[in-house]
């Protein structure tokens, strides 16, 4: 199986039968290089930052995700469809398996919001969202917009251009493939840590461009400066059919916090 800096690029198989089913369509992924420490107070017990060439990443990621199913329930299609903007972080646990921490993520249907929050302690937000799509000389774009239902919620517009398939071998292909093949989330719930595996087809990923964002997502997940500046990577996906195993306690201990600039590969 063939690895990027200890991360298998393709999923491994399930632990066990798969208790949801989704569509991701239409992603766009936005991160920011940030110093390890700053994300460490953030990640649930027994977990500490992923880190490459010495530090760790916050993703701003909007998507489509579509025809929610739980099988063997039929898909859920207009119920389980919406809008869905996550901030998100990566984390290493003891046994080595890579995943990403959620700060929030605002989708644009309560049900799944209530769902979510009370079965798996994701935190999850009710938003009134959505994504426009256009079609001109210059390409293709991709305009997201949500805010969070509530006085004063946070918000956020992100609109990008979409460019040229990713190639394979391109010098930034490796941190690319970190930033997305995680195969997996933690998450702490009911005073455990969980972890939740999932599984998809290699990501379909080409280049963007960025044209706006506008956010307070990123300031009300303890990242207020992010915003402030361009994105370090700037990538695009017309996504991937994904399911999810049902999430399992880990066994925790403390870590401690490897020196900044340290690349340590990570085991598969």
């Amino acid at each position: 199986m063939d690895c990027v800096d200890g991360l298998p690029r393709t999923a491994p198989p399930l632990p066990g039968r798969v208790v949801v089913e989704q569509h991701w369509r239409d992603l766009l992924f936005l991160h920011w290089r940030v110093e390890p420490s700053r994300v460490q107070r953030f990640l649930p017990k027994g977990t500490r930052p992923d880190i490459v060439d010495g530090a760790t990443w916050v993703g701003l990621i909007p998507f489509v995700l579509a025809d929610t199913r739980f099988p063997p329930l039929p898909p859920l299609h207009r119920l389980g469809t919406f809008v869905e903007v996550n901030v998100r972080l990566y984390a290493r646990d003891a046994s080595g398996r890579h995943g990403v921490v959620f700060r929030t993520l605002e989708a644009g249907r309560l049900l799944p919001v209530l769902a979510a929050r009370v079965g798996f302690g994701l935190p999850y937000h009710w938003a009134r969202s959505g994504v426009t799509r256009r079609a001109d000389a210059a390409g293709f774009e991709l305009d997201f917009r949500s805010r969070r239902h509530g006085p004063a919620g946070p918000a956020t517009r992100i609109r990008a251009r979409l460019g040229e398939p990713l190639p394979e071998h391109a010098p930034d292909a490796a941190l690319a493939h970190f930033l997305t093949d995680r195969w997996g989330y933690h998450e702490r719930h009911l005073g455990r840590t969980m972890w939740a595996r999932n599984t998809h087809a290699p990501w379909p990923l080409q280049r963007a461009e960025l044209l706006e964002l506008d956010d307070g997502l990123l300031a009300a997940s303890g990242f207020p400066d992010l915003a402030d500046r361009l994105p370090d990577s700037v990538l695009a996906s017309t996504g991937v059919r994904t399911a999810f195993s049902r999430p399992r306690a880990i066994r925790t201990r403390a870590w401690a916090l490897p020196a900044l600039g340290a690349h340590r590969p990570a085991p598969a």
